[in-house]
């Protein structure tokens, strides 16, 4: 029986019996229609309760807990330390108030408790961060040759689905270059276990390596990971309830998935993009530089050869199928940026 079911049935005999209550008082203006009103009003409150009483009690409980899984800890944390704060001020406010003749001497402490508790929570909440640079410094959480670290532990990444399996945010978190706590939603383990429990054997494997990797990033002493139990009312699909969630966080979302990547820009919602990092941290290269670098393949046009660097850059090199598996020195032509990434045209640098 569930609980929407049990307070239903509670509210329909609360409200039957009080309808019952009222028929009998109204019976007393024409005594031989007694049973008529009390038999009528006991029913109109049965329904009225079994109608009525979730609007009072399920829903608003439902809606307090939506909304406080849309806070973040911190958040949260800095709330309640503004209400203790607010409280104490409006106790020791309250007895010189109760001096006051009436009906200043009533009224006033309360309305101290109400405004003195709401200023506490604003402030505190406004000023979280400096409450936990605060906080942080009591605790010790000083790093060596560095302040407070609270700033970026407050920082909230939403992990998408597609980034999980790529693998390569483990290596990028490990190096601190995510600084932050890395929250992942539960309908995005969820999807990921839905891709893991897939018939066909590709995606499978992509399933299982996400799995791999978030075990990784669990165990990694310098990474924060949270599994959250937040979820979006109404929407089906995981990379609306992504962007919904990063909107209502005030977070960005850390993927490699272009349609993802294009939704949420539209939307206003910060994107950390893997791809876009990979491409940013490559080697710089000019026209008119000489290296080295092994021709390993036949390029697609004819006479071309292909070799790559170190950090995966594909080099495009004139004349270089006939160097296919050594490695000869080229003069860089051009540099060209792709969707794909950077491609460098070159040419050998051989003396004759």
């Amino acid at each position: 029986m569930s609980v929407d079911l049990i307070f239903r049935l509670i509210g329909m005999a609360v409200f039957a019996v009080a309808g019952g209550y009222v028929g009998n008082g109204l019976a007393s203006y024409n005594p031989d229609q007694n049973m008529l009103y009390t038999i009528t009003f006991t029913l109109v409150g049965a329904l009225f309760g079994i109608v009525v009483t979730p609007y009072f009690t399920i829903r608003p409980i439902r809606g307090l807990r939506t909304l406080l899984s849309r806070l973040a800890a911190e958040t949260l944390f800095s709330g309640m330390i503004g209400l203790v704060v607010g409280l104490i001020v409006a106790a020791l406010l309250s007895f010189p108030l109760s001096l006051l003749p009436d009906p200043f001497g009533k009224i006033l402490p309360f309305l101290g408790v109400l405004l003195f508790c709401y200023f506490g929570v604003a402030l505190f909440v406004t000023r979280q961060t400096d409450v936990g640079n605060i906080l942080s410094g009591f605790g010790g959480r000083r790093e060596e040759g560095g302040g407070s670290n609270w700033a970026q532990s407050n920082r909230t990444l939403l992990l998408d689905t597609s980034v999980i399996i790529d693998g390569r945010v483990a290596d990028v978190a490990r190096t601190g270059f995510l600084p932050g706590t890395l929250l992942i939603p539960r309908f995005v383990l969820n999807e990921l276990q839905y891709i893991a429990d897939s018939p066909d054997g590709l995606r499978r494997a992509r399933g299982r390596r996400g799995m791999e990797v978030l075990a990784e990033l669990q165990k990694a002493s310098s990474v924060v990971v949270r599994i959250s139990d937040m979820d979006v009312e109404g929407v089906r699909e995981v990379d609306d309830k992504l962007v919904i969630l990063a909107r209502q966080l005030k977070c960005p979302i850390v993927t490699n998935d272009y349609n993802l990547n294009r939704i949420a820009e539209l939307q206003g919602v910060p994107i950390l993009n893997v791809n876009e990092l990979a491409n940013a941290v490559k080697s710089v290269v000019l026209p008119g530089e000489t290296f080295a670098i092994n021709v390993i393949q036949e390029g697609k046009e004819v006479g071309q050869g292909v070799g790559y660097m170190e950090d995966g850059t594909m080099v495009v090199i004139e004349n270089g199928n006939k160097f296919i598996n050594r490695e000869i020195p080229v003069t860089v032509t051009k540099v060209l940026q792709t969707a794909a990434g950077r491609m460098v045209f070159a040419r050998p640098d051989l003396k004759d």
